[in-house]
């Protein structure tokens, strides 16, 4: 579908201006969905126009209108970001840059399907133009998994933007083209007439407000998984592009002439992978089993739904109302994933309780429940209960009984649904962490603190947002303002902090990321430390004496911070302003690649005093970061060394893996570095530079998979 692929350049655009998280691309996708709804409102009021002529020119005529809203550019009309919440501020600049070409372009579909439905009455094709819309949506797929891999490694932004404009330039063509075609058609005039007065009976509410339910879970299912897999499972860039992918995929087979995968093998597949995953949930299984397990159990669940969907599609004539109310489906699902659930929960709740109510789109079977099929239901729900209070291994045990219970009674929903909802909570009681202290969740994903007892560190807190670590700090009064991890003496963050202390009596520091605010713990009483954190939830957490004390009762010097995306806010500094500037914004599965430029670059370079130095700490799981960083920093007039240091084997130091650029205007200011062997000249190894304009993140992907890393 035209508009769809058009979503894919929204969700760019979104991760351009917030950073890639998961949580952008979601909010992302709600507008998309949202606008997706207005589209095909639009289409749907145009079909109430008898003439296809009239529709046809009106909707050329919108087609060009909105073409002045090109090339795609971000608008400035809501100021910076922290001027309004984030998903209010996202949306609202999604709307005012993309959302009138995108509605124009999302309404087409539908409205191409409606005509050629008119065009073939009396066809033996015209009963089912629904065929078009896999069609679409096959396009969609290719240009979402083309994205990443081959436009983005290539091209740069702004001739992604210009080709989108011709894109669309030749799309207004196009549509000229056919609505000619389609008026040059001798039985045009009969088509309308026949229009007007074969109107097929309008469908009841209860099956429309079907559509909308059907249509709602997979759209609520999609962002769920994408939450739950990057937040609670494994992170790794691109992850949240499967979900999409397999959701367009549904789409393609739920509509097919010959479906791929039929209802009855959809039906049993989906009854099986979704038992195993609700049971999965209390399982330490490896992260790329459990990935694959429930991005399968998505798949088949959202396909079963899309099916229903389909088998209950009305008659050619009512098109265009079928996709209003199955994208209305679409938006209620997608909002009550980004707007609804991080207020009412403080984790990805939102995804095991939809999984469960999608088992009302099975078949309810006929008649009451047989003697048998009671004694089944009763038993795996006792069993349920009873292993709330087992321990956790016989617990597991016993919980194999609603399990199977709920595959064998799978053609009955209400049932399925049952053992489905108690496993879930079996498995939410059985992974109760007796290590967590505290949980919150915000747009940026969820932060916990947790709480393990290390050798030699003893009892020690983390702070862990999503599937990175963000700092530690030991409980023991002897240790309590060590720094740890990353930020330990031994590491290279802890070498150049060290360093300029032990040569200047007072220092300026400036750190992009707070994290659990470690680096505060090496502020003497003459030096001072201003944090840009884009998240409250981190400023909050660091700062509350009850979970850290590096800021409030290890720091000596005066600490403050400023809250908002740190491009922006450290532009407002003045320049020579800092001695040190730590840029440590970089999780394994969400790079603010904004950060990563030349542009960003040469910003940090006029805030160091012009013998002060930036430090970028660039461990990740999943990304080769430092060749990039390297050409950036050159690119930029700096001179840079690099560091790549490995954890020590004295457990009392408390020190990480990790992956370090040290940057400065001039050689000079980094002579005292230079003769540590630790430390060498960084080597970009040939990666085009990355700007505002061009980055490259398959790439780094690709790099690292070729050159594993240790973190």
């Amino acid at each position: 579908m035209t508009g769809r692929r058009s979503g894919l350049t929204l969700a760019a655009l979104g991760a351009l201006i917030l950073g890639g998280s998961p949580a952008v691309w979601n909010t992302c996708l709600a507008f998309f969905q949202a606008a997706l709804l207005v589209g095909y409102g639009y289409a749907h009021v145009l079909q109430r126009i008898g003439s296809m002529r009239h529709q046809a020119i009106l909707h050329a005529v919108v087609l060009l209108i909105t073409a002045a809203f090109l090339p795609l550019r971000v608008s400035q009309l809501l100021g910076e970001p922290g001027n309004l919440p984030p998903v209010v501020w996202l949306v609202g600049v999604l709307a005012l840059s993309v959302g009138p070409p995108f509605i124009a372009l999302s309404a087409t579909a539908p409205l191409v399907q409606a005509w050629y439905a008119r065009l073939r009455r009396g066809e033996a094709d015209a009963n089912n133009p629904y065929v078009l819309y896999a069609a679409s949506n096959l396009g969609s797929l290719l240009a979402l998994l083309s994205y990443p891999v081959i436009v983005e490694p290539i091209l740069r932004l702004k001739t992604q933007t210009l080709s989108w404009s011709l894109g669309y330039a030749s799309f207004v063509v196009l549509m000229v083209w056919l609505a000619r075609a389609a008026w040059s058609v001798r039985k045009l005039a009969v088509v309308d007439a026949a229009q007007a007065t074969a109107i097929s009976p309008r469908p009841p509410l209860s099956e429309r407000l079907l559509w909308v339910g059907l249509a709602a879970m997979p759209s609520s299912l999609m962002l769920g998984v994408t939450s739950f897999i990057t937040m609670d499972v494994g992170s790794a860039p691109f992850l949240w592009v499967a979900p999409l992918a397999l959701y367009l995929l549904t789409f393609i087979i739920a509509f097919q002439r010959l479906p791929l995968i039929t209802q009855p093998h959809a039906l049993l597949w989906q009854a099986a992978v979704v038992v195993a995953c609700l049971f999965s949930i209390s399982l330490s299984l490896p992260a790329v089993a459990k990935i694959l397990l429930h991005l399968t159990g998505f798949f088949f669940t959202a396909l079963v739904c899309h099916q229903a969907l389909a088998a209950r599609r009305p008659a050619p004539d009512r098109l265009t109302e079928f996709y209003l109310f199955m994208s209305l489906g679409g938006v209620i699902g997608g909002s009550f994933n980004v707007f609804v659930a991080p207020l009412i929960f403080n984790t990805v709740a939102e995804y095991p309780i939809v999984l469960v109510l999608a088992a009302l789109a099975r078949p309810w079977g006929q008649g009451g429940l047989a003697r048998g099929q009671w004694g089944l239901l009763i038993a795996g729900l006792c069993a349920a209960g009873a292993a709330l209070f087992l321990p956790k291994s016989q617990g597991l045990l016993l919980m194999a009984i609603p399990l199977v219970a709920a595959f064998l009674l799978r053609d009955r929903a209400w049932a399925f649904g049952a053992l489905s909802a108690a496993l879930i909570l079996c498995s939410h009681q059985l992974t109760n962490r007796s290590n967590l202290v505290k949980i919150e969740r915000g747009f940026f994903g969820v932060l916990e603190l947790e709480r393990i007892n290390l050798p030699m560190l003893g009892n020690t807190r983390f702070l862990v947002h999503g599937t990175t670590l963000h700092g530690a700090q030991a409980d023991d009064p002897a240790r309590r303002c060590q720094p740890l991890l990353y930020y330990a003496t031994t590491t290279p963050i802890g070498q150049v902090f060290t360093s300029l202390q032990d040569r200047k009596p007072s220092l300026r520091f400036g750190a992009i990321g707070m994290g659990a605010g470690t680096v505060a713990a090496y502020t003497r009483a003459t030096d001072s430390l201003r944090f840009f954190e884009i998240d409250p939830l981190v400023i909050g957490m660091a700062t509350d004496p009850a979970y850290f004390t590096y800021i409030n009762g290890c720091a000596r010097g005066q600490i403050d911070w400023v809250v908002g995306d740190a491009r922006l806010t450290l532009a407002r500094e003045p320049q020579d302003e800092f001695d040190l500037l730590l840029v440590d914004a970089f999780s394994s599965d969400s790079v603010p690649a904004h950060l990563l430029t030349v542009e960003a670059m040469r910003g940090y370079l006029a805030r160091i005093k012009p013998d002060g130095v930036i430090i970028m700490h660039l461990s990740n799981r999943n990304l080769e970061l430092m060749s990039p960083v390297a050409g950036v920093a050159l690119a930029a007039g700096g001179a840079a060394l690099q560091q790549v240091y490995f954890a020590s084997k004295d457990v009392r130091a408390g020190d990480s893996d990790e992956d370090a650029i040290i940057v400065a205007r001039n050689p000079a200011a980094l002579a005292p570095y230079m003769n540590d062997p630790h430390w060498t000249p960084a080597q970009s190894h040939g990666v085009r530079v990355w700007t505002d304009d061009y980055s490259n993140l398959f790439g780094a992907l690709i790099r690292r998979l070729e050159k594993p890393g240790r973190q």
